[in-house]
């Protein structure tokens, strides 16, 4: 007999994309610029039918499961776009839908250049916490977040940033979410971002694969940018006199240190607890996913016709919940393979291997992890030597200790 492993956790954040299309042209978007271009045949905002529907998905979900608590991300695209109405329909419904015995929380991820008080008056009523994307000061905002008219988004982000963090809706102020640029000064973007108060900052690394590479990141496991600019924020977080605000990557990889688990799929071993409804119904893997191949984030299934349950029984879910068993060899082999995780999924894909290989961020993790360890006075790290090799599947010399 086979060991079908643990059971399963179920999903207990499900990503509702409410609308498919976007105001903005950001050149690093993985919905709209990479490889999967599967947004152009969905239907531009999510039907009462399909709300319903994943309505009574979800409902059915968390009561098989035993489950009374989950939150609900409207994501898009551009979320805002679907209007204030409808948006305020997704979360009654779904609320509805779930029963006074479960608690729905909702956060909407937005450019905030729709962001207006009415808006806000809805998601005030209806306890919607919003986060907002944002890359650091109008020089990095404009580098990649433009109109498609090649305008500047800026402008409007403030003036929803300015509403967002006052003291009427400070509440529902999730965070903000930047996406790192080498050509971006590391602090000036963390103190730009500062200027609005925010409850926390989410540094991204931008989406590419061994295949298709991000900006800066070559194959030689001496080269860190990506480290050197998140080491950079961490010392301006870390030595400033109070603390001003959390920065999600940095708190999460310090948790994982001291022993705790992460709350985060692009580090530490949690088991992955997510799955997202396209607007036409259908059930996908994390978006992320768009980054690696056309069709990589499919599953087959729609809320029409499949239970949750049967995304929660798809391989890649399983792999994402198997722990160190779900990593690939190399970085079952190194030393730092608990903090890090092997990174963010998406990120270990190469052509003709898939996803059985560390990140392509991997010799940038191992630097930023032994850099907090060795900071934070007592947490345990990986040793000075380098991570695994992705080609070889051993361990090669590295970056030098900071």
């Amino acid at each position: 007999m086979t060991d079908a492993g643990p059971a399963p956790v179920p999903f207990q954040e499900f990503v509702l994309k409410v609308h498919s299309r976007c105001n903005l042209a950001c050149d690093y978007c993985y919905v709209y610029e990479m490889a999967d271009q599967s947004w152009a045949r969905r239907p531009r905002v999510m039907s009462a039918e399909v709300v319903r529907r994943t309505g009574e998905r979800i409902a059915e979900h968390l009561r098989d499961h035993g489950v009374t608590e989950a939150s609900v991300v409207l994501h898009g695209g551009e979320p805002l776009l679907a209007g204030a109405r409808r948006l305020e329909h997704v979360v009654t419904e779904l609320r509805r839908l779930a029963g006074a015995g479960t608690v729905l929380s909702f956060v909407v991820q937005t450019n905030g250049t729709l962001l207006d008080q009415d808006m806000l008056e809805v998601f005030r009523r209806h306890d919607v916490r919003v986060g907002v994307s944002l890359d650091g000061d109008r020089a990095a905002t404009d580098r990649h977040r433009r109109r498609p008219d090649g305008a500047s988004s800026y402008p409007a982000t403030v003036r929803a940033l300015d509403l967002l963090s006052g003291p009427r809706y400070r509440s529902l102020f999730a965070g903000l979410l930047a996406t790192v640029d080498l050509r971006t000064d590391p602090v000036r973007a963390y103190e730009a971002l500062l200027e609005f108060d925010p409850p926390v900052v989410d540094f991204l690394l931008p989406h590419g694969t061994w295949t298709d590479p991000p900006p800066g990141r070559s194959a030689d496991p001496a080269s860190t940018p990506y480290a050197d600019w998140l080491i950079a924020v961490f010392e301006r977080w870390y030595a400033a006199p109070r603390r001003e605000t959390g920065v999600r990557i940095l708190e999460e990889i310090l948790v994982l240190l001291l022993g705790g688990a992460s709350r985060v799929e692009s580090v530490g071993l949690s088991p992955a607890a997510f799955v997202v409804v396209e607007t036409d119904g259908e059930i996908e893997l994390v978006d992320t996913l768009k980054a690696a191949y056309p069709g990589a984030a499919a599953t087959g299934l729609t809320v029409h016709s499949d239970r949750f349950d049967a995304a929660l029984a798809h391989p890649a879910v399983r792999a994402g919940q198997r722990g160190v068993a779900g990593l690939p060899g190399a970085c079952r082999a190194c030393p730092a393979h608990q903090v890090c995780g092997g990174g963010l999924y998406p990120h270990r894909f190469r052509a003709g291997r898939g996803f059985d290989n560390p990140s392509v961020y991997c010799a940038d993790l191992y630097r930023l992890i032994g850099h907090l360890a060795r900071r934070v006075a007592g947490a345990p790290g990986p040793p000075p030597a380098g991570p695994p090799d992705p080609a070889t599947e051993r361990t090669v010399p590295g970056p030098a200790a900071a």
